[in-house]
């Protein structure tokens, strides 16, 4: 084994993605449908190779620029993931979900410095503990950050690197308890408030019209239809179908078929005895006159009309707010069918009254020409492309890198957001920007994707590696069961406090709330748990808003717990 380490210690970079892959493949493994995830799991088994080349007399480690550039790279991807999401939540609805979000997020910091202080926890464990009990990964690196930056006081005795070894082993405590813990509480609040949470999604799924969880996700039904007829009715012989649709506006002519030849859809064209005309409208109109034209006939040439599929990206400032109603509404909305809306990348439940946001990404499937037009209305057609703007990529972390600079005094020290901050920071600017001036800052969502988890499976790599050399000196059973009653507190009373809030200040609807809770946490699970235990996509309704907000706060979060802390 000697050789094998001797072997990784020599060769960084086949030593740093074996631990990546080690960790997606022990993230993926689950018992009774709990996990640790890719990143958990990067921590440990960054530390476990550490640990055990130790062993051996083998040090392994990699270097702090690796390190750095893939956490940048990260921090941008969830400033231009969360930007628009973040911008719109000031306003709004979408202040109570923030209000809930901020309330969350001050006071899991709060508890984890007053734990750090009243028990005397090493230099570090703050920052640990907040990423750790508040799941967020992040805040690791925010964490790194003051150390580096040089605002956190050393003891004599300790250094860099084992400040960094304690955020690490403090992660590791209670990062479990903090996944655990938040899905168990989200899923029971409601019962241990008296709520019939699964009564109170069925009274708002009917009140706003949302698909119910146990739905089918695929369903025979549509909207709208395509039907074709053969035209017999003489009133319309010699006429044209610009006379037939000014009488009759509720249809969309779509194609007409003489002697077997497609004509297409001139709306000017006199129509003829025997003449196949393709209408599309409403379910309803195409059933009310079903003797207008002729009987409906099976003509694949009037009927075999291209269907697309596409995402729709709103930018529009006028089709902010509407409801699905009011959209509905809309030229072309009735040769469309929407399948999905997603916002920051969680889908958000389709009802009567949703209402669109800037950046909301919505998938359509219907006649092509519609397509466009509906494209054109919400903001722009949005075509797999594998293209990145990469200058605007290039502008936008110089942008956060020279924000990172912006110092102030505080604390006895000068505070800034680092660079780690400013690239969040100019995430959401960009992001925001880009929501605004069309095709500009293109950034596909899988290019985001990578640079969100390739970077932040690496940079986690990277701190268990590094930190396993000092972690056995520094951990013993004393520390280790306070670290985890300060991260078992800082977990289980933050939620308890936004449930109550939003269920007796907001008077917020619980099924809806369960999702607040979870968002204000930065965390799919619990919500993904609840819409389970419920049996309804209500919850999904109030996850968006807190989860940009809260995703912001708790990144941010971990430098400030390493200097209040102190």
């Amino acid at each position: 084994m000697q050789a094998a380490f001797h072997f990784l210690a020599t060769n960084p970079y086949i030593l740093l993605f074996l631990t990546v892959g080690l960790a997606v493949w022990l993230g993926r493994q689950s018992i009774a449908g709990y996990g640790l995830g890719m990143v958990a799991a990067a921590i440990i088994v960054g530390c476990g190779l550490s640990v055990w080349a130790s062993v051996y007399g083998e040090k392994l480690e990699l270097n702090s620029f690796t390190k750095s550039l893939f956490y940048y790279l990260f921090m941008y991807g969830v400033g231009l993931r969360v930007g628009p999401s973040f911008v719109n939540s000031l306003g709004g609805d979408g202040i109570k979900f923030t209000f809930l979000a901020f309330v969350s997020c001050v006071a899991g910091l709060g508890l984890v410095v007053g734990g750090t202080i009243l028990l005397g926890l090493p230099p570090g464990a703050a920052g640990g503990i907040l990423a750790g009990s508040q799941t967020m990964s992040a805040a690791i690196g925010s964490a790194e950050q003051a150390v580096t930056a040089g605002v956190i006081r050393l003891t004599d005795g300790t250094t860099p690197e084992q400040v960094s070894a304690m955020i690490a082993l403090s992660y590791g405590i209670t990062y479990i308890w903090g996944t655990v813990g938040i899905i168990l509480i989200t899923k029971y609040l409601p019962k241990w408030w008296g709520v019939d949470a699964r009564e109170a999604a069925r009274a708002y799924e009917k009140e706003h019209g949302v698909a119910s969880g146990d739905a089918p996700a695929l369903s025979g039904w549509t909207a709208g239809g395509l039907r074709a007829y053969r035209l017999e009715n003489a009133a319309w012989t010699g006429r044209t179908m610009r006379d037939l649709l000014r009488e009759n506006p509720e249809y969309r002519f779509v194609n007409l078929v003489r002697d077997g030849t497609a004509l297409g859809a001139d709306e000017d064209m006199p129509l003829q005895q025997g003449d196949v005309i393709a209408l599309g409208g409403l379910r309803q109109a195409m059933t009310e006159k079903m003797g207008l034209i002729g009987p409906e006939v099976s003509d694949r040439a009037a009927l075999d009309l291209p269907l697309d599929r596409a995402e729709v990206l709103v930018t529009n400032s006028a089709m902010l707010k509407k409801t699905r109603e009011e959209w509905r509404a809309l030229p072309g909305a009735d040769h469309i069918q929407v399948v999905a809306i997603e916002r920051s990348g969680v889908p958000v439940p389709l009802g009567r009254d949703t209402k669109l946001q800037r950046m909301d990404l919505v998938t359509v499937v219907g006649l092509k020409s519609a397509v466009d037009q509906i494209g054109n209305a919400f903001g722009r057609v949005v075509r797999p492309s594998t293209a990145t703007d990469l200058l605007t990529l290039s502008l936008g972390m110089i942008l956060g890198f020279l924000i990172g600079q912006i110092e102030f005094p505080a604390f006895g020290a000068a505070i800034g957001l680092g660079n780690a901050g400013g690239l969040l920071v100019s995430g959401v600017i960009v992001s925001s920007l880009a929501s605004r001036l069309r095709f500009f800052g293109n950034t596909p969502a899988a290019a985001r994707n990578v640079l969100e988890d390739l970077g932040l499976i690496v940079f986690v790599a990277i701190v268990g590696i590094n930190a396993g050399n000092s972690l056995l000196v520094q951990l013993t059973g004393v520390l280790a069961l306070k670290i985890f009653l300060v991260g078992f507190v800082a977990c289980s009373i933050p939620p308890i406090i936004v449930w109550a809030i939003g269920y007796h200040v907001f008077r917020m609807n619980p099924a809806v709330l369960m999702g607040g809770v979870a968002g204000a946490r930065s965390h799919s699970g619990p919500c993904r748990e609840a819409a389970v235990e419920i049996q309804s996509n209500v919850p999904w309704i109030g996850f968006p808003v807190g989860y940009a907000v809260s995703g912001v706060l708790l990144t941010v979060f971990g430098y400030f717990a390493m200097i209040l802390a102190q």
